[in-house]
């Protein structure tokens, strides 16, 4: 990934980044990533925020396994820890999820794996 991107493990393999765009994509595989998990909502930052569709395009041609699961920042429901949980079963590793600052993702996963213990 590029050196703008601030990657944050969250686990051995996952890791948390700040809102990515399209063109991110090619560069998250090209880093060796299986799969990305969008948890930000579409037009949650306005206008300029690129759609899940297209970052989902843009994830599939780079060869990347993408899911899209939009939670609010200041609080995720038990419905959506256990979507995220499954997902987290689902999705081929290194897996990269990402929101507004990556703040919602880490808090995110890690409620979704305090759901398996």
């Amino acid at each position: 990934m590029s050196n703008s991107v601030s990657l944050q493990p969250i686990a051995e393999d996952v890791y948390a980044a700040p809102q990515l765009t399209p063109e991110a994509m090619a560069s998250a595989a090209e880093a060796g990533f299986k799969a990305v998990m969008n948890n930000r909502p579409d037009m949650e930052g306005g206008p300029d925020q690129p759609t899940s569709a297209a970052i989902e395009a843009a994830a599939k041609a780079a060869g990347l396994a993408y899911a899209h699961l939009p939670v609010q920042g200041g609080y995720q429901s038990p419905e959506e820890i256990a979507q995220c949980a499954a997902l987290l079963k689902s999705l081929p590793r290194p897996l990269l999820m990402f929101c507004r600052s990556g703040a919602r993702s880490t808090r995110l996963y890690m409620q979704a794996v305090a759901l398996g213990e």
